[in-house]
C-alpha cells in the first residue's frame, strides 16, 4: 500500500492542525469557497523566488499575472492555467508555482484569470484560454501549462486549436491533470478518500463544471481525444502523484500516447498528494518537480 513520503506526511499533519474545523470546499457557495481557497493557498506563497518583473495587468480583457525571471532567455514564454476545479483558486493562488515556472524554465509566465464555475460552465473557462492564446505577444515563442483542472483546459485548448487547424503551442507541460471522468478508474478507488482530493470532491468539481452529458467530448474529458488528435499535439512533459485519485487520468493518457509512438516525457511522484506542487515553500518533492519540468521544458525548446 502506498504511503506518503516522510516530507509529504509532515506537510499533511501541518495541514490537519492548521485546517481543522475548516468545510470541504465542494459543499460550500462557490463564493465562499473561492475565499477559503484564497486565504488557505496564501501560506504557500513564501520563500519564492526574486522575479525581473512581477505585476498584475488586463490581458484579453482578464486580469492576470506576468512573471519574468531574472534568468529570462527573451525568446520563449509560457501561458499558465491554474488548477482549482475548474471552480476556485486565482493567480494569485498560484504566485509561487508562476514564479516557480518560469524561474526553472527561464521565460515569463502569463497566468489568467478565467472565468470558473459553476456560474460560468463549460465552456466559459475553455474560452477564456483561447482568447488568452490567440492574444499572445508573436514577439515570443509560446508554450502552455496546466496543473489539474488547468491542465485539463490546457490540453482542450490545444485539441480545439488542432481541430480548427490553428498554431499550437511549442511545447506544454501538464501536472497531475483531469482527462476523464472516469470515477471507478484503479486510482480513483485507491484514493477515493485522500489524503487531499477525494473521489466525492472529484465528482462534485465535475458536476459544477460540466453535466453528464457533456463529458464526452475532447474538450471536455480529453482522454475522448482521437488517435489522430493526440498524435497532432506539440511536444508534452506530462507528470502525475502516487497517491491522487486523478493518477489513472495522467496513466491512460500516457499510455494513448506512448501507443501512438510518441516518446512524451513522464514522472510519476511517488508518495505525494494532488497539488503538492502548490507546496513548493515547503515540500522538497515539489521544488523537484518544478526543477524537471524545468529541464524537460528546455529540451523542447532546444532547436
Amino acid at each position: 500500500m502506498s504511503v506518503p513520503t516522510a516530507n509529504m506526511r509532515a506537510v499533511l499533519e501541518r495541514l490537519a492542525q492548521e485546517d481543522a474545523g475548516l468545510c470541504d470546499p465542494t459543499l460550500m457557495p462557490p463564493q465562499h469557497a473561492r475565499a477559503l481557497a484564497e486565504l488557505t493557498n496564501q501560506r504557500w506563497n513564501a520563500d519564492l523566488p526574486e522575479m525581473a518583473e512581477a505585476r498584475t495587468m488586463m490581458f484579453a480583457g482578464m486580469p492576470a499575472r506576468w512573471v519574468v525571471p531574472e534568468n529570462d532567455t527573451g525568446t520563449e514564454a509560457i501561458l499558465h492555467v491554474h488548477g482549482g476545479g475548474w471552480a476556485l483558486c486565482s493567480p494569485m493562488t498560484h504566485e509561487g508555482a508562476s514564479r516557480r515556472i518560469a524561474d526553472a524554465c527561464g521565460c515569463p509566465v502569463l497566468t489568467v484569470d478565467y472565468r470558473l464555475a459553476p456560474e460560468h460552465p463549460y465552456p466559459a473557462g475553455l474560452s477564456d484560454v483561447l482568447r488568452s492564446w490567440r492574444a499572445r505577444d508573436p514577439a515570443r515563442r509560446w508554450s502552455i501549462a496546466g496543473d489539474s483542472a488547468g491542465a485539463n483546459l490546457a490540453l482542450a485548448a490545444m485539441l480545439h486549436l488542432i481541430d480548427e487547424g490553428a498554431e499550437l503551442p511549442a511545447s506544454a507541460l501538464l501536472f497531475y491533470g483531469v482527462y476523464g471522468a472516469d470515477f471507478d478508474s484503479e486510482s480513483y478507488v485507491r484514493n477515493a478518500d485522500g489524503p487531499g482530493l477525494t473521489r466525492a470532491k472529484m465528482m462534485r468539481y465535475w458536476d459544477w463544471y460540466a453535466p453528464e452529458s457533456k463529458r464526452s467530448g475532447p474538450t471536455v474529458a480529453p482522454l475522448a481525444a482521437s488517435d489522430a488528435q493526440l498524435a497532432a499535439l506539440p511536444a508534452l512533459y506530462l507528470n502525475a502523484a502516487e497517491l491522487d485519485p486523478l493518477l489513472s487520468d495522467t496513466e491512460a493518457l500516457v499510455a494513448r500516447l506512448r501507443g501512438l509512438g510518441r516518446d512524451d516525457a513522464y514522472d510519476l511522484f511517488e508518495g505525494v498528494v494532488h497539488g503538492f506542487m502548490q507546496m513548493g515553500s515547503v515540500l522538497p518533492e515539489a521544488r523537484d518537480a518544478f526543477t524537471r519540468a524545468g529541464g524537460a521544458f528546455r529540451r523542447m525548446a532546444a532547436p
